[in-house]
């Protein structure tokens, strides 16, 4: 038992070693749209950086990173691993920094979270606040 939990923490520590520092000052924030806006589907959302750069995943260039959004979801609990590629959770490895979205009618959250080349979240982490919208009908 002792060994497991000795091989679980090594574990741990070697995973939190694989986590970037992030760029000094880096932010991202949502540009558009605001937070309590009322939009139409598709919904244009534009992402915002401050004091780093994009690269595309897998790229690894000093002070980059690239963007995920998060809809109707909250920042996963273990930011020292890959974030998950599904419905909530979009990546945008390729640099992007706007992208549509096809959002039935209702309210939503929007987030950003700015990763590095592995899509792994940088220490400490860089998000954006959380937003919502309502999408009209």
């Amino acid at each position: 038992m002792r060994m497991l939990a000795l091989l679980l923490a090594l574990g741990a520590t070697v995973a939190m070693a694989d986590q970037l520092p992030a760029p000094a000052g880096a932010e991202v924030y949502l540009i558009a749209p605001k937070n309590g806006a009322t939009v139409k589907s598709p919904v244009t959302v534009v992402f915002g950086l401050k004091n780093a750069g994009i690269a595309p995943a897998g790229i690894k260039f000093d002070n980059t990173g690239h963007h995920h959004l998060l809809v109707d979801a909250d920042l996963p609990a273990d930011l020292t691993q890959p974030l998950p590629a599904n419905e909530h959770v979009r990546h945008f490895g390729k640099g992007q920094t706007e992208t549509t979205l096809d959002l039935p009618p209702g309210k939503h959250t929007l987030q950003l979270v700015f990763a590095d080349l592995a899509h792994v979240p940088f220490t400490p982490n860089v998000a954006s606040k959380k937003i919502t919208i309502t999408v009209q009908p």
